[in-house]
């Protein structure tokens, strides 16, 4: 009897065995951001380290540039008199002209500009070119003094004084730079400054405008 009573007391003290507890949906909300977060994280490094990132999609290639018509840069002059402004009318080649527009957007505050601006004055040596610039939120006498010091590579100038006209170029920043062939259709969109290195490649993109659209 003994025996058996202690049998059962050893029963009655055995610990029970216990379910996990089920995980509360409140953990996985508090994780929502981290995992938001590294996939955001992720997309960014892709984007980054994934091409040329001055390379970027724009929904206006291969369309007409958009309607613009920009006063020109007050007191910017030549020795054949003053530079005048720009409109989309200039960038439509007149007849028997197969020349291809290039369209810089810059600014004298912009410092990457200055870094590029050696290769636009090259690019400006090209017969075969038209360089045009876009004067971004610009004060007219800092414009000035950054063609005055680097020089003018720039045909025409127009001033985007509210930057009204560079959001309909899609313009993220500055500096951009567009190629144009010579019906007024853009090509090619390069972001940021085109830094010596990439010099070839970009004439590469203009020899490309100059044939007909597929």
């Amino acid at each position: 009897m003994m025996a058996e009573n202690s049998a059962a007391e050893t029963a009655d003290k055995a610990p029970e065995t216990t379910q996990p507890a089920p995980q509360s949906p409140m953990r996985f909300i508090f994780l929502l951001p981290v995992i938001i977060f590294g996939a955001l994280a992720l997309v960014f490094l892709v984007r980054l380290y994934g091409g040329d990132p001055s390379v970027v999609p724009s929904v206006l290639i291969n369309k007409p540039a958009p309607e613009f018509a920009l006063a020109p840069l007050e007191g910017l002059r030549t020795e054949s008199g003053p530079i005048p402004g720009l409109t989309r009318a200039d960038l439509v080649a007149g007849e028997g002209d197969a020349r291809v527009s290039i369209v810089n957007v810059w600014a004298s505050w912009c410092v990457p500009c200055r870094d590029e601006h050696p290769v636009l004055m090259e690019l400006a040596k090209d017969d075969g070119l038209r360089v045009f610039g876009i004067n971004y939120k610009d004060r007219p006498e800092n414009a000035r003094r950054f063609l005055g010091a680097l020089g003018n590579p720039y045909e025409a100038v127009g001033v985007d004084e509210n930057g009204r006209s560079a959001i309909d170029w899609g313009v993220y920043g500055v500096p951009e730079t567009f190629i144009v062939d010579r019906n007024g259709v853009i090509r090619h969109k390069h972001i940021g400054p085109i830094l010596p290195h990439q010099m070839e490649g970009f004439v590469a993109q203009v020899r490309e405008a100059e044939l007909p659209l597929q």
